[in-house]
């Protein structure tokens, strides 16, 4: 939900006069700017910054939370090597305002503007926040994707602002998940879409309230234009007196609800299930090719289950990314399947041992794998898609070694 600026132009410029005094909070106008989707992984759920404008003395700054690479000082190791233990530094900055609309533009990306209706009060003290947060002792947090994000940070400062209002409105229960909004953004690519849903446990799957929802740009966006503010003289008026485009790109717009691909998940597993036993019945005959290709299709199936396993294992133990934690998939695929690679090579090059060890590994993942379908109506996790994939697939190989193959 952030563009990649890297190699972002820095500010140079004096401190801006809302936080120095030398405003009139009077002639101060904070807008709320919603940039769309991209085309990179980091861009799909969008991305939010505020824009400060003095009327007056005609001075403008866009104060970007999603700036984030080599912190000063830093290399790029260190950085990839936070970002793989999650432990991903993002920092604030102000840029040209007509500078980063322009860039958006070229990425045929959104610019969606709304000017916030404040008092006076209000205008200065989220304008002498968003100052205060450039400032190099301030600028630096700890980004969480759904937590503590450039979208939660700008919601919890316009909250601030109008006395708690924002989060009041928003108390009641979603219809949504963290993991059923994620995936309606990650639905324009569903290969990626089904990896991220594997890699990511419980914690995502949490009831939350509406004020969850606005860890995206375009939910913050609906409920700022949704909500109505009582000011200090009394008077009740919408929080947004205008929307207005800078760009409208011709992307479409996420559907309301993530995608359901559990049929075709479910036929897919079934398939490979299918697949699998019918390879186990033409090996029965002993002859080498069959052989080979029965082997070939187990190091395949190692090869996928063993990487993704692995992955998982890893940002589990050895990680602080807390949405992997307590992750069931674990039981589906995990590092034990890279032991198949073995056995599917053993199998190839038709090793006498290869049936023992099949017999025994396969029963081990199978059972896993059933755990996992047993006890998945007792937990909050929602992972029907992997179930789906992964159970049909780890069964049918346990199968093959202790019914197919013991029949020849």
């Amino acid at each position: 939900m952030h563009l990649v600026l890297l190699l972002a132009l820095a500010s140079v410029e004096p401190p801006p006069p809302w936080l120095n005094g030398s405003s009139d909070p009077a002639d101060l106008t904070v807008s709320l700017v919603t940039f769309g989707q991209g085309d990179t992984i980091p861009e799909w759920w969008g991305h939010t910054s505020f824009v400060v404008t003095d009327n007056k003395l005609r001075v403008q700054r866009l104060y970007n939370f999603g700036m984030f690479g080599p912190r000063e000082g830093g290399t790029n190791e260190e950085f990839i090597k936070d970002f793989i233990k999650g432990r991903l530094i993002f920092w604030v900055d102000d840029e040209d305002t007509g500078w980063t609309f322009r860039l958006y533009q070229r990425l045929n990306r959104d610019v969606r503007v709304q000017d916030l209706d404040l008092d006076p009060a209000e205008a200065q003290a989220i304008a002498a926040s968003l100052a205060n947060n450039i400032l190099p002792a301030n600028r630096y947090y700890r980004y969480h994707h759904y937590l503590d994000n450039c979208s939660t940070r700008p919601r919890d400062i316009i909250d601030a602002a109008i006395g708690g209002q924002l989060k009041a409105a928003t108390a009641d229960q979603s219809k949504y998940t963290y993991r059923s909004q994620a995936l309606r953004f990650a639905a324009v690519n569903p290969p990626f879409s089904i990896v991220l849903d594997f890699l990511q446990g419980p914690m995502i799957d949490q009831p939350m309230s509406r004020q969850g929802d606005a860890y995206l740009p375009d939910q913050l966006e609906k409920q700022l234009n949704a909500l109505q503010v009582k000011h200090a003289d009394g008077s009740v008026r919408p929080l947004v007196k205008k929307t207005w485009n800078f760009y409208k790109s011709e992307r479409g717009v996420p559907a309301d609800d993530a995608p359901n691909f559990l049929l075709g998940e479910v036929l897919t597993g079934l398939a490979l299930a299918g697949f699998t036993l019918a390879l186990a019945f033409w090996s029965r005959n002993g002859r080498k090719l069959s052989r080979i290709v029965f082997g070939f299709w187990e190091v395949i199936v190692g090869l996928v289950l063993g990487i993704f396993g692995s992955a998982l294992g890893f940002l589990m133990v050895a990680t602080d990314h807390d949405v992997t934690f307590g992750n069931e998939n674990i039981l589906q695929s995990n590092p034990l399947s890279l032991f198949v690679l073995v056995l599917g090579v053993m199998v190839m090059w038709g090793s006498k041992r290869a049936e023992k060890w099949n017999r025994v590994w396969w029963a081990l993942l199978a059972g896993l794998s059933l755990v996992g379908l047993v006890i998945s109506p007792f937990t909050i996790q929602d992972n029907a898609n992997v179930l789906a994939l992964c159970v049909p697939v780890n069964v049918a190989f346990a199968a093959a070694w202790w019914r197919v193959k013991r029949v020849a």
